[in-house]
């Protein structure tokens, strides 16, 4: 399920740069774009982390202390789980002398649910039925409510993990192979942009002044954003080269069919229908074949034998025989 969340997650964050309908180098400037704009984020996170102090809703010492040691999410998640032990009742279930089991009632939306914390004395480790510790990596509320009970001020280290701490990026991090990995994002990045988004509002606050040093600001600006487009871009073929006179580009890869079901089986009908109308061979008219066409079913057919217009032979000698056995007849 773990693994599952984490594919979802990054399904979520790529969808919001990439679509189905992108081209492959449309899909490989969004996905740069996309990693950048998360590496920003991180910076920006960093820098609050680094600077700013997170406001204590709880005057509580263990609140201050995670404070000081979690990261700005991290910390807003811990502090939610302290506000929620307040409401929690503990009652004493067992007691041996290895360990005391503690029944955690809350009750929330006019439902009652209980936990069940386990205190083992040999080790000094307190474990909770709801497993977020095991699976978060933050302390439950339901612990957070047997410390409070034992009068426990400050969060023991054993349950501060380092990978949601404020220090977690220092020291050396090495791959598989013992190489040091680095990071791929400029820490200057941060300060640069502070220090030219501070530039951009002291020009604008001094170009509001008058009416002519707004209009010679957007020129300036204008003349600016197509210098600083062109550098983007790069040089062309020509002026790196000189010898390709032609752009080359290109294309995206032919499209082949993926495993999966065979071709839905169409009938007689649509069959018919995707061939086109058909014609009468006869006449060239839609609606009917050559077998039913109006011009065929009017034409006069030759007369037979036994039509009333062919003259019968009386004098034939099967008539005499008729006549001696039946007698004569009009």
């Amino acid at each position: 399920m773990s693994s599952s969340q984490r594919a979802e997650c990054s399904h979520g964050f790529f969808k919001q740069y990439i679509s189905r309908k992108n081209s492959l180098m449309d899909f490989i400037i969004r996905f740069e774009r996309a990693l950048s704009h998360q590496r920003q984020k991180e910076l920006v996170a960093d820098h609050v982390d680094a600077f700013e102090v997170a406001q204590c809703i709880l005057p509580m010492p263990m609140n201050k202390q995670m404070a000081t040691l979690y990261t700005r999410t991290m910390f807003q998640k811990f502090e939610q789980e302290l506000i929620q032990s307040t409401a929690c009742f503990l009652e004493l279930k067992t007691e041996d002398a290895s360990k005391v089991v503690f029944n955690v009632s809350e009750r929330k939306n006019w439902e009652t649910r209980v936990a069940e914390v386990v205190y083992v004395k040999d080790s000094d480790h307190a474990s909770c039925s709801c497993k977020r510790f095991e699976f978060v990596g933050i302390i439950c509320k339901h612990i957070l409510a047997l410390f409070r009970r034992d009068q426990i001020e400050y969060m023991p280290d054993k349950y501060i993990l380092k990978r949601w701490k404020k220090t977690a990026k220092f020291g050396l991090v090495s791959d598989a192979n013992g190489n040091e990995i680095k990071d791929s994002a400029d820490p200057g990045l941060l300060i640069k942009r502070s220090t030219m988004s501070r530039l951009a509002s002291d020009v604008v606050e001094d170009a509001l002044m008058c009416e002519e040093g707004c209009e010679l600001l957007s020129e300036t600006l204008k003349s600016l954003q197509v210098k600083l487009k062109l550098l983007k871009d790069g040089p062309s073929n020509n002026e790196v080269g000189g010898s390709s006179s032609q752009t080359q580009y290109m294309k995206d890869p032919k499209r082949v069919r993926c495993n999966g079901g065979s071709k839905r089986v169409t009938g007689a009908k649509e069959k018919a229908m995707k061939r086109g109308i058909r014609h009468c061979r006869e006449c060239g008219h839609i609606g009917h074949d050559r077998r039913q066409c109006p011009r065929n079913l009017n034409t006069p057919t030759s007369p037979s034998n036994n039509d009333e217009s062919t003259p019968i032979d009386l004098s034939d000698p099967l008539f005499d025989e008729f006549y001696r056995m039946h007698g004569p007849t009009q």
